[in-house]
C-alpha cells in the first residue's frame, strides 16, 4: 500500500520516465533548452514535479543545470560515449549469447526489426531510431534481470543523445537495419554466439561512428570562435 509521503517520488519517477522516453524518442536534442513552463503543461503536472524530475535527470546525466540559464539537454561527453559502448557490449553480447532460444523476448527482436524496416520504408528515419533502441532494450531482456532493464533504459537515453550528436539519421541508422535483421536471424536459428559475435561488430563501428561526429563537433565549435 502507498502511503501518502511516498506519493510525490513515485509521481517524479513516472514525469523523469517520460521525459527519459523523449529522450530515447529524439524528441528532444543535445543542448536543447527546455522550458519549464511549456513542459509542466504539456506533462499536465506542477512547476514544482518538474523540478524534482529535472533534477534526477540532472543527477543521472541526462540534463544539465546552469544558474541563470535554466536547465538543458546534456551532451554526452568523449568519455561518456566510450563507457556506453563498453557496457553496451558487455552486457548486450553476453545477455544475446547466453539467451534462451525460446524467450519471451525473442518476439520482441522481430517486433522491433519489422518496425524499423517499415520506417525506413517510409523515409523515417527517426521512428528507425526508436526502433533500434526497442530493439537493444529487448536484448538485454534475455537476460532476465530487472535491475539490468531498469538500468539499460537509461543507458538508451543517454546514448540516444549520443546519436543526437550527428544531425543526420539516415546515416546513423541505414547500415544497422539490415544489421539487426541478420542478428535476429541467427538467433532464431538457434545460432547466439554467432548473433552476439555481429552485434559485438557492429557496435564497435557504431561507436567509431560516434566518436568521429563528437570530433567533428568539437573541431566546428572551435573554427567557429
Amino acid at each position: 500500500m502507498t502511503s501518502p509521503a511516498d506519493a510525490p517520488q513515485n509521481l517524479t519517477d513516472r514525469v523523469s520516465e517520460q521525459i527519459r522516453r523523449k529522450l530515447v524518442d529524439g524528441e528532444l536534442t543535445p543542448g536543447q533548452r527546455l522550458s519549464e513552463a511549456a513542459l509542466s503543461e504539456s506533462l499536465e503536472i506542477s512547476r514544482n514535479t518538474l523540478r524534482e524530475a529535472f533534477r534526477l535527470l540532472t543527477k543521472e546525466g541526462l540534463l544539465k543545470h546552469e544558474p541563470n540559464r535554466g536547465v538543458s539537454v546534456a551532451i554526452p561527453s568523449i568519455a561518456a560515449i566510450i563507457d556506453i559502448y563498453r557496457v553496451r557490449r558487455l552486457i548486450e553480447c553476453q545477455a544475446l549469447a547466453q539467451a534462451y532460444p525460446r524467450h519471451p523476448a525473442r518476439k520482441r527482436l522481430r517486433e522491433a526489426v519489422d518496425k524499423a524496416l517499415r520506417c525506413r520504408g517510409e523515409g523515417d528515419w527517426r521512428g528507425v531510431g526508436t526502433a533500434n533502441m526497442e530493439f537493444h532494450q529487448a536484448i538485454v531482456e534475455l537476460a532476465d534481470s530487472e535491475r539490468l532493464n531498469e538500468m539499460f533504459s537509461h543507458l538508451l537515453a543517454e546514448l540516444r543523445l549520443a546519436f543526437g550528436l550527428l544531425n543526420d539519421p539516415e546515416f546513423l541508422h541505414a547500415p544497422y537495419v539490415d544489421s539487426n535483421v541478420k542478428i535476429v536471424e541467427l538467433f532464431e536459428a538457434g545460432k547466439p554466439q554467432e548473433a552476439a559475435a555481429v552485434l559485438n561488430d557492429y557496435l564497435v563501428h557504431s561507436e567509431r561512428i560516434v566518436l568521429a561526429a563528437y570530433a567533428r563537433r568539437i573541431s566546428d565549435a572551435g573554427a567557429g570562435k
